[in-house]
């Protein structure tokens, strides 16, 4: 079985001719022209940014009433067809699961969620701790061991 990985979700229809609003999870959802919606493969035949959101018109959707049947659908695309990220950077979904370690070799737990658009940086979830994802304190990602280290600042736990 392929591996699919989470792009958005659907949030919402946009006016009357089948159009869905959607809150992407990536920067290029308004680039992807093959999703998966409920393991049903869809072509996207447009997509727009509009301010914090994409506006998308899928092929096989024209009226409002099927584009308010796809609300609170998980937009998702095959991992293969995923683009290159630069050096350095990781899509979330590769880095949920990573065993969180200190640099002082202590294990945190792992990481849980990662929270993106609240400020100037991500926040890492791990458990109950909230920790910035700055390079202050995300000292390395080692993919091939999946861990994470960290160097806890004074006063973050």
């Amino acid at each position: 079985m392929s591996e699919r990985m989470e792009l958005g979700k659907i949030v919402n229809t946009f006016g009357l001719k089948g159009e869905v609003k959607a809150y992407p999870y990536v920067n290029y959802l308004n680039k992807v022209k093959k999703i998966y919606l409920n393991n049903k493969e869809m072509e996207v035949e447009r997509a727009r940014i509009q301010k914090n959101t994409v506006i998308m018109k899928l092929k096989d959707i024209e009226t409002i009433e099927q584009a308010e049947n796809l609300i609170g659908n998980i937009i998702e695309m095959e991992r293969i067809d995923a683009p290159e990220l630069p050096k350095g950077t990781y899509y979330i979904s590769d880095l949920l699961g990573f065993e969180v370690y200190t640099d002082e070799g202590k294990l945190l737990g792992k990481l849980d969620d990662v929270y993106t658009g609240s400020g100037a940086n991500d926040v890492y979830q791990v458990g109950e701790i909230l920790l910035p994802a700055i390079k202050d304190v995300v000292k390395q990602i080692d993919t091939e061991n999946k861990k994470i280290i960290v160097h806890l600042l004074e006063g973050l736990i």
